[in-house]
């Protein structure tokens, strides 16, 4: 596994959507993500809804613990104005952030909601270039 692998962080954030906010959680998760893709340091955002369950799962890949804390500082805003209408049932973090980004993380959940965490083992990132090659 190169350096930048090892580095990588992928965060699992499983969100409890409140009753009668179906829509505007989608709409506050809409403005969240293209405010990401246009200014944001993720590699990858995306986001699911399960209506029946009423649960949203999002995924955001970042290359290190730096770009956490760029994404905190940036997008604030638009994660207060997502958590009004969810709460957090269960974030995941694979890989190893820093300590700082790891406080950060557990600082956020309080005792809402639980936290797992591990270290990565083995694998790869492959994008495809905006060329399509």
């Amino acid at each position: 596994m190169s350096t930048h692998e090892a580095t990588t962080l992928l965060f699992r954030n499983t969100m409890r959507i409140t009753d009668g906010h179906l829509e505007d959680f989608r709409s506050a998760v809409v403005r969240a993500v293209a405010f990401a893709e246009r200014h944001g340091p993720q590699l990858l955002v995306q986001t699911f809804v399960d209506e029946e369950r009423m649960l949203a799962h999002s995924f955001q890949l970042y290359r290190d613990s730096d770009a956490v804390r760029t994404h905190w500082k940036l997008a604030d805003p638009y994660i207060q104005e997502v958590m009004k209408h969810c709460r957090v049932e269960h974030f995941e973090v694979f890989g190893e952030p820093d300590a700082d980004v790891a406080a950060g993380v557990r600082s956020a959940l309080g005792d809402q909601c639980g936290l797992t965490s591990g270290p990565p083992v083995a694998g790869f990132i492959r994008f495809a270039t905006e060329s399509g090659t």
